[in-house]
């Protein structure tokens, strides 16, 4: 796909907090309220690490917000992975952002309904992972979503549905389309979220940094 010229992507202001605190429940009918970002979460993620948060915008409709990219930097150890969405957050603060964690912890990239399909995700990814080489980190964690797995529970645990996703057996809107960025997955984390549609159970992901040197 050719990039669109008409995407912008930029760091994030407080001009748009509002517009994505809207895009959330636009882009996440089934979560729960409380696991949604508020105006007020956006500007403590700004306060905190403004560096860190992306917003994509479109050029064509007076800078209409598209998408978002947010996360913190923080150390993890994958022989322990479960943790809860909001923990791990800092109820969304990003309080437990460490400016010399090993990773990237991507806690949300979402983009409108009324804009997928056109390379807005791609984008943002794109600017997670040279923020991410430029600062030398070892990679991008976090915890993804499986929406397509709504089709499928009925028929077989969340468990089954990844390795079906990971095979290529299956295709799954978000999952799939990370894999394609480059990340791999590197086991289940349970009591994630409140969703409806996966019982709270979702993938944890990986993007290893190809550029990382131990000694710098």
């Amino acid at each position: 796909m050719a990039p669109n010229p008409a995407i912008r992507i930029v760091g994030l202001e407080p001009a748009y907090f509002s517009a994505l605190e809207q895009m959330q429940r636009d882009c996440y009918p089934t979560l729960g309220d409380d696991e949604l970002m508020k105006a007020h979460h956006y500007a403590a993620q700004y306060a905190r690490f403004a560096e860190g948060q992306f917003v994509a915008l479109d050029g064509e409709r007076n800078d209409r917000v598209m998408g978002q990219g947010s996360g913190f930097f923080v150390d993890f150890d994958f022989a322990h992975p479960n943790h809860a969405f909001r923990d791990i957050c800092g109820n969304f603060y990003f309080s437990k952002h460490d400016p010399e964690g090993a990773y990237y912890y991507g806690a949300d990239i979402s983009v409108h309904p009324d804009y997928r399909g056109r390379g807005v995700g791609k984008l943002l990814y794109a600017a997670r992972k040279a923020l991410v080489q430029s600062a030398n980190r070892r990679g991008i964690i976090g915890g993804g979503m499986i929406p397509g797995y709504a089709r499928h529970r009925d028929q077989m645990p969340v468990a089954t549905y990844v390795e079906k996703v990971v095979r290529g057996e299956l295709s799954d809107p978000t999952l799939t389309f990370q894999m394609a960025q480059g990340f791999v997955v590197r086991g289940l984390i349970e009591g994630y979220l409140e969703d409806s549609v996966s019982g709270g159970t979702v993938p944890l992901i990986l993007w290893p940094n190809p550029t990382w040197h131990a000694d710098q």
